[in-house]
């Protein structure tokens, strides 16, 4: 940035879901702040102090929104094997905030903080896992020994925390809580009453789990969070005739929450797509991203909003569900997150939609054309920050 500090993000379609503003126009950051947004060339009397020795970025024909929050995400870099750079694989492609959903543990938790939150210009939080040890390795089960569910510690950490800790993290695959359905649902009631003691939600990975769906959904409380809605495993959304589920339905009405996190091995068009179609959509929409899967499938946020969006949302749906709505989940809605509001920090991202489609995979072996929005810029509190390309193979349809 120049030296005086300021920057017009000149001709963009500015889009804040947050307020409603859905307009071709200018930002002006100054100090890092969003100081404008409105025409710096038509005598807008707002943009005065931002012209002077402002640099602009001609952003016609992108998207300038908010910058992008990714609510269930895994960055426990050098301790974990499945954490992602958190800087490069988030903040470089458009993301502000991440959540990182379960790679600590009580247990591990001082070298998540010192590691990862602390010298990460993104801004990391955490849905501590309920099980002290964290999720280190897809090879070997958190829960496996039930002793591992150590609520005092649990508790604790989250209170002692609590600039970090959004919430806890439970896996219910089998892999993890074993196949005995009591054994599960005695871990599935514990990790609850742990949420109920700190007050804090609690976020349920689905699919592969030895009881059914119906059963977890019906003991979750609002503002609790299913993980991986559109998974194409066993128990996901649909029932036997493809409709969704009675019991989903029966959930969100009492204010349960349903994410879209894609992962590796969680994300089906053949299950998204006709929930989409039936009004389905999820509340809040993240990647899942892992060191396992930022090659691909998953790549990044961006490339799931975009398969969301060749799905049937609107953008305007993915947009908020990536912005203003993980914002609010994860308590960042009151430092400014999720919004581009004229006197709050100028967290920006600015997106391009692609024009000729490519052929993306889901998580389930399916297929589909995919106009891909691109990341051209971010900001974090108006400093910009240099994309990193797609990491994916670009293959053009003919």
């Amino acid at each position: 940035m120049d030296a005086s500090g300021n920057l017009i993000l000149k001709g963009g379609t500015i889009v804040d879901p947050a307020s409603g503003r859905a307009e071709t126009g200018d930002l002006a950051v100054v100090g890092g702040l969003v100081a404008a947004v409105g025409d710096a060339s038509g005598g807008d009397t707002s943009f005065g102090a931002a012209l002077s020795g402002a640099r602009t970025v001609d952003c016609s024909g992108a998207y300038v929104v908010p910058g992008l929050v990714d609510a269930h995400s895994h960055v426990f870099r050098y301790v974990s094997k499945v954490g992602a750079p958190v800087d490069e694989a988030h903040l470089a492609r458009g993301v502000v905030a991440v959540c990182d959903a379960g790679t600590a543990g009580a247990s591990t938790f001082a070298a998540f903080r010192e590691l990862v939150v602390e010298p990460s210009r993104t801004r990391v939080l955490s849905m501590l896992n309920v099980s002290v040890l964290g999720l280190i390795d897809f090879r070997f089960g958190e829960l496996l020994n039930p002793r591992t569910l150590v609520a005092e510690d649990a508790v604790k950490t989250a209170k002692e925390n609590a600039d970090v800790v959004r919430g806890f993290k439970i896996r219910m695959s089998t892999d993890v809580v074993g196949e005995d359905p009591d054994g599960a649902l005695a871990l599935l009631d514990a990790a609850i009453a742990v949420g109920e003691e700190a007050g804090l939600p609690l976020m349920v990975h689905i699919g592969e789990t030895p009881i059914s769906l119906d059963r977890i959904v019906e003991r979750l409380r609002p503002g609790d969070i299913v993980a991986h809605c559109y998974t194409g495993k066993e128990e996901n959304v649909l029932d036997g005739r493809g409709a969704v589920r009675h019991s989903v339905l029966e959930a969100r009405s009492r204010g349960v929450l349903f994410e879209s996190a894609h992962g590796k091995s969680n994300f089906s068009y053949a299950v998204a797509g006709p929930a989409i179609e039936q009004g389905f959509l999820p509340d809040v929409v993240c990647s899942d991203t892992s060191y396992r899967n930022w090659n691909g499938p998953v790549f990044d946020l961006v490339t799931s909003m975009s398969k969301l969006v060749a799905l049937g949302m609107t953008f305007d749906e993915v947009l908020s569900r990536t912005t203003v709505a993980p914002a609010q989940l994860l308590g960042l809605a009151g430092d400014g997150y999720g919004r581009l509001e004229v006197g709050g920090p100028a967290h920006v991202t600015v997106l391009r939609q692609l024009e000729a489609p490519e052929e993306l995979p889901d998580a389930a072996g399916g297929s589909l054309a995919v106009r891909r929005f691109e990341t051209e810029l971010t900001l974090v509190a108006g400093e910009p920050v240099p994309p990193v390309p797609w990491r994916g193979i670009v293959s053009s349809l003919t």
